[in-house]
């Protein structure tokens, strides 16, 4: 799924949900870097972390 993710999209690291919400920042090849609410600024590696897309606006969470 981590191909489909553009700057802009909101996320969730399956792994770590008390990161709460993050919004891509940008995406060059497996390097996804993210803003989260709660961690900042993290660089995933996407070849080995799947991150989760958040639809609307994350109030059911």
């Amino acid at each position: 799924m981590n191909e489909f993710l553009e700057p802009g999209n909101l996320v969730r690291h399956p792994l770590q949900p008390d990161w709460g919400l993050g919004q891509v920042q940008s995406k060059i090849g497996d390097r996804i870097t993210v803003n989260f609410e709660h961690a900042g600024k993290v660089v995933i590696d996407g070849s080995r972390v799947e991150l989760w897309p958040e639809f609307g606006s994350g109030d059911s969470h």
